[in-house]
């Protein structure tokens, strides 16, 4: 059984590969160069759900974009919610040096920790619709977890979480958390349209 049914587009695949370069690239430049460290905290909330929302956005009104994601197909989907395994491994050490705090690498760490195990074991293994379905479902638990407790410790002032506002860690809540909500929720949908062609081919 395979779940990526179309054909590769590979320039709208390059281009937004270099889409998502820029999008890295800026978000360093704005962390290196004190922007994000200069901003009222709170503030960083609408920046991290505006990485969310504008590629959705995007993907709700854009077929062709549409048609990209699933070339890019479910396995690949899933396969780069690894990055969060090295995303585990820096809360684990800014952890360690006190420069987090301990509710939030208990929340975050260990949560992006288990989750790119997952993703890549279910990457490895024969596709899968339930097994696809059953790390996005986890893996987007997480992902809320990891945010709502990034956000309320933030809004209640914890000056350990301006660490958030500085390079590497900007990466993680500015670039990553929102390619892994988007990703996540494209999935769904990806899931959602396989489940109703197996359900017309059975009909």
């Amino acid at each position: 059984m395979t779940l990526d049914h179309s054909p590769e587009p590979q320039a709208d695949i390059r281009l937004l590969l270099a889409t998502l370069a820029i999008w890295g690239m800026a978000v360093a430049i704005a962390a290196q160069t004190g922007l994000y460290g200069r901003l009222y905290p709170p503030l960083l909330a609408p920046l991290v759900a505006l990485g969310i929302f504008v590629p959705i956005a995007i993907y709700a009104a854009s077929a062709p974009f549409r048609r990209t994601v699933a070339a890019i197909g479910l396995r690949r989907l899933t396969l780069l919610h690894v990055w969060r395994i090295p995303a585990a491994i820096v809360f684990f050490w800014y952890g360690s040096q006190g420069l987090l705090p301990e509710t939030f690498v208990r929340n975050a760490a260990w949560g992006d920790l288990l989750a790119g195990i997952f993703a890549l074991v279910v990457s490895i293994l024969p596709e899968s619709r339930n097994r696809y379905l059953a790390f996005h479902v986890f893996g987007f638990a997480d992902f809320v977890l990891a945010v709502a407790t990034g956000l309320t410790l933030t809004l209640q002032g914890d000056p350990r979480m301006a660490a958030i506002q500085t390079l590497p860690l900007a990466l993680i809540p500015l670039y990553g958390v929102g390619i892994s909500g988007a990703t996540h929720i494209m999935a769904f949908h990806l899931l959602r349209r396989s489940r109703n062609a197996t359900v017309a081919e059975g009909a």
